[in-house]
């Protein structure tokens, strides 16, 4: 895994204040939280957010009902994500460790904007998959940014023969991201 790309700890004071990583502006959060109501089963889920930074997902995933567990191995994020989700009431198991060896097995496993570090996508996206129950799907929020990241095309290619159908979404919209965007986001949703 190339985590020296960032120092996560680091980047975790300053990680809430881009309009897509902490969803502070309302229009923002509520394009976030249709997003995520459409992509993820119904609830409640138990969902893995997978490399969970701040807990901005985690919290809007709690708030739609579902049963959240966030893994993230800075633990400066962790420690945010906790105190966020705990000033809204809610308290869900949000730790410190490894995006890639979920804790146990999930009707979701949601990740955005992390797949593109793993040295072996293909190897965690198989570890992901089955760490998912019967009906399952994972919900991967992606992006090429420059030379960094992933395009639609190779995460759904990688995706494709592992699973029985895979939906690609375009994300251009400036109200998941606060600003227009001029690089290539979208999601990948696929079901096993």
């Amino acid at each position: 895994m190339n985590w020296d790309v960032v120092n996560w700890d680091h980047e975790a004071a300053t990680f809430d204040d881009e309009p897509d990583h902490g969803l502070r502006d309302p229009s923002v959060r509520a394009a976030w939280a249709a997003r995520l109501a459409a992509w993820l089963p119904p609830a409640p889920a138990d969902v893995f957010d997978a490399g969970c930074g701040t807990g901005s997902l985690t919290l809007l995933a709690a708030e739609l009902g579902h049963r959240p567990v966030g893994v993230d191995r800075s633990a400066e994020m962790v420690g945010r994500a906790r105190r966020k989700l705990a000033g809204a009431g809610f308290t869900p198991e949000i730790t410190v460790g490894d995006a890639d060896d979920p804790p146990g097995h999930f009707d979701a496993v949601l990740c955005r904007h992390l797949l593109w570090i793993f040295d072996d996508p293909a190897a965690v996206l198989r570890r992901w998959i089955a760490s998912l129950r019967p009906g399952g799907r994972l919900v991967l929020v992606e992006g090429r940014w420059g030379t960094a990241g992933i395009t639609a095309g190779e995460l759904a290619g990688m995706v494709r023969p592992m699973v029985g159908r895979v939906v690609v979404e375009p994300l251009p919209d400036p109200a998941l991201w606060g600003r227009p965007v001029h690089d290539e986001r979208y999601a990948v949703v696929a079901l096993p």
